[in-house]
């Protein structure tokens, strides 16, 4: 029979006590926030239908704290694009941007959303980080739901390790001020 005690997981960085534990308040902030991120998808094309295959029961990306969907931007922190993005839907995509609160996160899927993958027209938008920021990119043509697992797995690891007032420095604000934002 083994020890209980060994059994244990060590308890994050930080004071702990017989009874009390302490740590800073960005590491806890980060940990809420990566396990309850609310995705907004915003699907045209075929990268839609594999992150409906993502969000049904085989991989479960409730698994990872994105259960609720949300279709509001109001209601919604991470902004999964998916498919191809015309120059006429770019402003669009830019308005539901604008109407997310802060903090907000965006993750392009498929190569449509990254770079306009093989539609290099007049009329496609060639990556949607031309109008809004863009914190993961998940390659694919289109993406298994394994890299859309990984690709929200990768933004948790972004939002668990980001700083509470990383929204109000001057970088981001620089940032969004390239964007017309």
């Amino acid at each position: 029979m083994s020890d209980s005690k060994t059994n244990m997981v060590a308890p994050p960085e930080g004071v702990v006590g017989e009874g009390f534990f302490a740590t800073k308040l960005n590491d806890v902030v980060g940990l809420a926030r990566a396990n309850s991120l609310w995705p907004l998808p915003f699907a045209t094309s075929c990268c839609g239908i594999e992150f409906m295959a993502t969000m049904a029961s085989h991989y479960d990306l409730a698994r990872f704290g994105s259960e609720r969907v949300s279709f509001s931007p109001r209601q919604a922190d991470m902004l999964m694009v998916m498919g191809t993005i015309s120059k006429k839907m770019a402003p669009i995509l830019r308005q539901v941007y604008e109407q997310m609160s802060e903090p907000r996160w965006v993750i392009a899927v498929g190569a449509c959303a990254s770079s306009g993958g093989v539609f290099d027209t007049y009329s496609v938008l060639q990556g949607i980080d031309k109008v809004i920021p863009v914190d993961v990119y998940v390659p694919g043509c289109p993406p298994r739901p394994e890299q859309i697992v990984d690709g929200v797995m990768q933004l948790q690891e972004l939002v668990k390790n980001e700083s509470v007032r990383r929204r109000s420095s001057p970088e981001y604000k620089e940032l969004l001020a390239s964007y017309n934002l």
